[in-house]
């Protein structure tokens, strides 16, 4: 099965690209091989930019720690995910059959990584998410070969209302999108906030993609809610914090959300995104020389600031490296690499994190203010949040 240049790039370590033209034929572990890790992101469209840092991150673990794997290197097959769930189950297969990597580490879009996962499931391969966020994956559909080093969609929304309950505030409407990832967002927040003794006024809900937020902000302004959660992201979240504020909503009416409803949009916004509060479980200027240390390589390395899609890539890279030191490099080992990943505390940019029995990050939340263009710390928003679902029964 041969691969265009476009989308896949063998590479060793940080050195330069080839082409991958040919199937790639299993020697044996005696070899001493290198183990090949298949990368499924997203290099174009939309969510190119996450892509580019989890992988960023990734490599940067691993140039930084190459004796930690076992004694093994890595070689890395970049795949163009697209974005797209119709070519989900085509691109994973590509890389487990066409080009039988060891490993697999993707992605970003959770339609994709269900997809993505359902593969890995029945293979048993070694499969680690840095990005997609889809609850089922370590929920009702969990395996003891996928982890995550990200998040469930349930977890940035289930601390913002914790967040928001500390502040105060005892009810609130909810605007998001209308699909999944909005769906589990609201749901995580509800959870917490009104369980805590919030009440949610109402619940309104546009279609994904749709911007045409005109009429949602007439109907808030008409309520006049306390707070409104919303779930929106990337250029849908800009062009919503701006009609938030040409509507004046932001005198008299508060602002929260998950982490991604300001991310990378601080200096896009300007003025406009002042006062919204938002949770994620990572901060810049988390005072830790873990946190440091890596900003400064990371700055040192890609000549741009890290972000919290770098630095769950950089957390894959080391989940990986725990299990091929557990099983002294031996890929075919999996067990012993699935229990050692599994029962690890991981020492991260963002804090220290362990794996809920489904094998999603329990970890720290933090609470956010955008301010002049810059997500200011505001201190612990929730302490080890776990799963947003108790669904993954022990395997």
């Amino acid at each position: 099965m041969k691969i265009s240049r476009r989308t896949a790039l063998s590479l060793t370590g940080a050195a330069g690209a080839s082409l991958v033209a040919a199937p790639f034929v299993r020697p044996s572990y005696a070899q001493a091989r290198a183990v090949r890790v298949g990368l499924l992101l997203p290099f174009s469209g939309t969510f190119a930019q996450p892509g580019e840092a989890i992988a960023n991150g990734f490599m940067l673990y691993y140039n930084q720690n190459k004796a930690a794997f076992g004694g093994r290197d890595l070689q890395f097959v970049r795949l163009d995910d697209e974005s797209l769930p119709p070519k989900a189950a085509e691109n994973t297969n590509k890389l487990v059959l066409g080009e039988k990597v060891d490993v697999l580490v993707g992605t970003v879009h959770s339609g994709v990584a269900l997809a993505m996962s359902k593969i890995a499931r029945e293979a048993g391969l070694l499969t680690i998410i840095p990005n997609a966020g889809a609850n089922d994956i370590t929920g009702g559909l969990c395996a003891p070969n996928i982890f995550r080093s990200s998040f469930d969609n349930g977890q940035p929304g289930f601390a913002t209302g914790v967040a928001m309950l500390k502040a105060g505030i005892k009810e609130a409407m909810t605007f998001s999108w209308r699909y999944a990832a909005g769906a589990e967002s609201n749901s995580g927040f509800k959870s917490s906030f009104v369980k805590g003794g919030g009440k949610i006024i109402k619940e309104i809900s546009i279609p994904f993609p749709d911007v045409q937020f005109q009429s949602s902000l007439t109907e808030i302004a008409s309520i006049k809610p306390p707070a409104v959660y919303s779930f929106f992201a990337g250029g849908g979240a800009a062009k919503y914090i701006n009609d938030w504020a040409g509507a004046k909503l932001n005198q008299s009416i508060q602002l929260w959300g998950p982490g991604f409803l300001t991310d990378g949009l601080e200096k896009a916004v300007g003025a406009n995104g002042n006062g919204i509060k938002t949770a994620l479980h990572y901060v810049d200027d988390i005072d830790t020389p873990t946190n440091k240390n890596f900003r400064a390589a990371y700055q040192a390395a890609y000549k741009q600031a890290a972000d919290v899609f770098a630095v769950q890539g950089y957390d894959a890279a080391q989940m990986l490296a725990t299990g091929l030191a557990a099983a002294n490099g031996d890929v075919a080992n999996r067990k012993r690499m699935f229990e050692a990943i599994k029962g690890a505390t991981y020492t991260s940019p963002r804090g220290n994190f362990k794996l809920s029995v489904g094998n999603n990050p329990v970890q720290d939340f933090y609470l956010r203010e955008l301010t002049g263009g810059v997500n200011v710390n505001r201190g612990l928003a929730a302490a080890a949040v776990g799963d947003s679902t108790q669904d993954c029964k022990a395997r």
